[in-house]
């Protein structure tokens, strides 16, 4: 039995399927399975480096973020799943079962519409502390060891927007942008 319990965030705590909340200029409440849960849930453990609820959160915003906007795939597990956006393995890695609680709590809690409120719209993040040189990365903020950002028009950005670096924190695992192509 706890086998089991630890491969996923205690669905049978829920009633499947979950009827997410909803906040304003967001879409309206959605129906969520319990594997979409569990994905959202492994997204915000791993790339939060197990942090606390405003780490967590922050992470859940964007994969929300994502899951509203039409260049990534439909559905939590596709865009947590989507190669080279979140970090290997994190759809499958064993997760620990004193955290499972705390991460189902979090994760219904950005099911039900709650955000951070420093994360807006922003759907990229990566380790805090790393610099890289595109002109295109305006900060928002920083939570769970990740510096949040969106990615903006560098000639429509103020000049001091454009090149900003991201606020200082402790730097821990996360999903780094890729490279644009060249």
């Amino acid at each position: 039995m706890a086998l089991a319990a630890a491969g996923c965030l205690g669905a049978c705590n829920t009633v499947s399927p979950l009827v997410t909340g909803s906040i304003p200029d967001r879409k309206p409440p959605m129906v969520v399975s319990d594997a979409e849960r569990d994905c959202l849930g492994r997204a915000m453990y791993f790339e939060s480096n197990r942090s606390d609820e405003g780490g967590l959160l922050a992470v859940g915003t964007v994969v929300m973020n994502r899951l509203e906007a039409a260049i990534f795939p439909g559905g939590i597990c596709a865009v947590v799943g989507q190669p080279g956006q979140f970090a290997p393995g994190v759809l499958t890695k064993p997760m620990q079962e004193r955290d499972l609680q705390k991460v189902a709590d979090a994760a219904d809690a950005v099911l039900a519409g709650e955000r951070h409120p420093k994360v807006g719209k922003a759907m990229y993040f990566h380790t805090a502390g790393r610099h890289f040189p595109y002109k295109n990365m305006h900060y928002v903020a920083v939570a769970g060891g990740n510096a949040f950002y969106e990615k903006r028009d560098p000639r429509s950005a103020k000049p001091d927007e454009a090149a900003a670096a991201p606020p200082a924190a402790v730097a821990t695992y996360a999903a780094a942008p890729a490279p644009p192509a060249q």
